[in-house]
């Protein structure tokens, strides 16, 4: 597709959506202000580059296929996040998993220090990146039981706060010397496989390791905490310590972030739902954007009707400006950088065709009680040419539209990934 076709493309697509009062320059204007963070573990199926071998068991996670081309060392995955980045239109982050230092020696968790991610963050300074950072309390064998800062046992409830607490001050090292905050997120898989003679004794111990690992604070303009909850996982099918209630309470207690995952609910739920509810009473919000079929099963990102009603009501918040947006999904089913480039493009689809909507109209229909008209209004919007204007916004920021991108993941497959 040339250039000068796409532009073409693009005023007649510009002057469609003007018959119906929409600006296509302010809709590309308000796109610009949305960052990804692109979460590293896709690129090499949350192996992390530790001394051991990461185990999953009692982790509730689960990665599934073996695609040839996996990131065996952080040179190699950083490699595949910059082909990817340079696919996705517009600035965006990474997000870190603490098992992705870079260790010349066996170091444990609860000892991890800013040095050991030194390399990330001169790269991310080199591309002008900024970075957020994960505790991975997981694939250890200190997380075997399935229990880590709500276990019963002392020493094991100390090793993971210790942990948490180093990873907060990497975050905190990566938001000063990249002038930017650094989002922290804590998932812990703590819970039960049966029914639990006692949940509040391990929401208890839960909430003492969060009020130890939060004794040191940072400025905001440094490290923003979040905290992820979950409905069930893979050995904790009847008792998740960290619920959404449990965090939110938590949350909204001590002035943290709650981050929700669009596969850790009822697959009836609707997180779109719960964002203004939240943010009524809530400071800021992390999503972690993924697909779940069945369960939390973490499928790549593609636009659909869940991914197109959260971004629907990401663009009319009041104040979209305090729902930070991150990918978080794991196929190794499938080409891993291309996973990266459709999830992230899907996202930013999506926004863009919710800016797009002619929400006056639709609001004023509403107000009026007539639903009819309302419901018209979206169904009509469905053949505007959204692909016009996205494909604009794509060449704009010197990235293939949307029918070219494919060609270059295969291109580096044959010339990078296949040679692994």
């Amino acid at each position: 597709m040339e250039l000068t076709l796409v532009d073409r493309r693009y005023r007649q697509a510009r002057e469609i959506y003007g018959e119906f009062g929409i600006d296509t320059e302010k809709a590309l204007s308000e796109l610009e202000k949305f960052q990804l963070s692109i979460h590293c573990w896709q690129g090499d199926d949350v192996q992390g580059f530790e001394w051991q071998e990461i185990s999953f068991g009692g982790s509730g996670l689960q990665v599934t296929g073996n695609y040839p081309g996996r990131a065996r060392n952080a040179a190699e995955l950083r490699q595949d996040l910059e082909k990817a980045l340079s696919l996705i239109p517009g600035r965006h982050r990474v997000n870190l998993h603490s098992i992705y230092g870079e260790f010349d020696r066996p170091v444990e968790r609860n000892e991890y220090e800013p040095a050991h991610f030194r390399g990330w963050l001169e790269w991310a300074r080199s591309l002008n990146l900024k970075l957020d950072f994960n505790a991975t309390c997981f694939g250890h064998p200190r997380a075997a039981s399935g229990l880590t800062l709500s276990n019963p046992r002392k020493e094991i409830r100390k090793f993971w706060v210790e942990h948490v607490k180093c990873c907060r001050r990497i975050a905190a090292y990566f938001g000063r010397e990249l002038k930017s905050y650094s989002i922290h997120n804590l998932w812990i898989p703590d819970g039960l496989k049966d029914i639990p003679s006692d949940r509040w004794l391990y929401r208890e111990y839960l909430y003492l390791s969060l009020e130890e690992i939060f004794e040191q604070e940072f400025s905001s303009n440094l490290l923003k905490d979040s905290l992820e909850s979950k409905l069930f996982g893979i050995g904790s099918e009847a008792f998740v310590v960290g619920s959404h209630e449990f965090y939110l309470a938590y949350a909204l207690k001590k002035g943290k972030m709650v981050c929700l995952d669009l596969g850790h609910f009822h697959p009836t739920e609707s997180v779109a739902d719960k964002l203004s509810a939240i943010l009524q009473v809530g400071q800021e919000i992390l999503l972690h954007i993924s697909r779940g079929i069945h369960w939390d099963s973490d499928h790549v990102v593609i636009s659909n009707d869940d991914l197109d009603t959260l971004a629907e009501e990401i663009v009319n918040s009041p104040c979209p400006e305090k729902i930070h947006l991150a990918l978080d999904y794991f196929d190794a089913s499938m080409n891993r950088v291309g996973a990266w480039v459709l999830g992230a493009r899907s996202v930013l689809r999506s926004l863009l065709r919710a800016l797009l909507l002619p929400w006056e109209a639709i609001k004023q229909a509403e107000l009026a009680g007539d639903s009819l008209t309302k419901l018209s209004w979206r169904q009509l919007s469905r053949d505007l040419p959204l692909g016009a204007v996205w494909d604009f916004y794509c060449l704009n920021h010197n990235t293939p539209p949307e029918n070219l991108w494919l060609a270059e993941i295969k291109d580096y497959e044959d010339r990078v990934l296949s040679q692994r």
